[in-house]
């Protein structure tokens, strides 16, 4: 006889963001752009960018303390540590591994996970399998970015979009309805070269000439960016929708990716979701890669735009392509 599988809810969520704020009008003092273009084209006013010393583990850190103590969670007692995370502190060890040592979280497995922005709906697929195969009792998922340090800030097509910042989220079984009800992720690598950092891993690693060329920074073809990414968050969508035997009229929230604001529009009408049920604060941080939901989510759950028996859906889209949705009951 097959048994249900339990779900798995959110016991705390939690976030960081950077001091530094930086408007558009900031970046039009070094690229060729101003606060009009930005804000038409992507609903971007402002943005935040860390400082050089402080790395995505640290970030991510400090996002998961806050999200333990709202859980009221020990670092001890958690069993498994996975971070998204698309800028690495470094290649070796994992920023999970870096991040494991800042929290004293010595009892747990970490390691890390890349599917840029859509990883952090990746991860929690990943913790939510091994909580609900018995594998353990408590497990922290964290999307941390560093955009800033992997874009060409003389390319005023990608550097306006991109922001700095950390979220997180702690993970238990529930012993009722409420936790993550349906999931559905999608990933094409023939399209890979639409958005992607084109040296500086194993394949073309870091000199002279590639520093100089800027191929270690990100490159973005934003027009098929936008078309795949509204196709892809559509079509993610309706199948976690149909998973979770719901429609867009039974989302009490809509928690997108903020990569673009008319993505975000274009979702929301697609899957019959009013702007009024949708959680939008891409026009404060810009686009956070995998930072970007579990920081949208902590604030909408302090704000009470969540409250207990909702159900909330999430949408996501990144390079790879990978792409993907998720329904939770709260």
């Amino acid at each position: 006889m097959k048994h249900p599988k339990p779900m798995v809810e959110f016991a705390g969520t939690g976030r960081f963001l950077p001091e530094r704020v930086v408007t558009n009008d900031d970046l039009s003092k070094i690229v060729d752009t101003n606060d009009e273009w930005i804000r038409t084209r992507t609903g971007i006013s402002t943005r935040r960018i860390s400082d050089d010393a402080t790395g995505a583990s640290h970030m991510g850190a400090e996002a998961a303390r806050r999200a333990m103590e709202k859980a009221g969670v020990d670092p001890g007692e958690v069993d498994l540590l996975v971070v998204s995370t698309a800028t690495p502190d470094r290649w070796l060890p994992s920023t999970a591994c870096d991040m494991q040592a800042l929290l004293g979280a010595d009892n747990a497995f970490a390691f890390d996970l890349t599917a840029a922005c859509a990883g952090w709906l990746y991860a929690l697929s990943m913790a939510e399998g091994f909580l609900a195969a018995g594998r353990g009792e408590v497990a922290l998922v964290v999307g941390t970015e560093k955009m800033s340090a992997i874009v060409d800030w003389t390319d005023r097509a990608t550097c306006v979009l991109f922001g700095d910042g950390a979220g997180a989220a702690v993970l238990k079984t529930s012993d009722g309805q409420r936790g993550i009800i349906s999931s559905y992720h999608r990933s094409d690598g023939n399209l890979g070269e639409l958005l992607w950092r084109p040296a500086g891993g194993s394949r073309m690693p870091l000199d002279a000439d590639v520093v100089a060329r800027g191929d270690h920074c990100l490159r973005m073809s934003g027009r098929e960016i936008f078309k795949h990414a509204v196709r892809s968050m559509a079509e993610a969508c309706d199948n976690a929708l149909q998973a979770a035997g719901m429609t867009g009229s039974d989302i009490d929230l809509l928690v997108p990716h903020q990569a673009n604001i008319r993505i975000i529009e274009a979702t929301a009408k697609y899957s019959g979701i009013d702007m009024d049920r949708v959680y939008v604060n891409v026009d404060r941080y810009g686009n956070m890669s995998s930072a970007s939901i579990p920081v949208a989510l902590d604030e909408a759950l302090e704000e009470g735009r969540i409250e207990p028996g909702m159900k909330v859906l999430s949408a996501t889209f990144g390079a790879g392509l990978t792409w993907g949705a998720m329904v939770w009951s709260f």
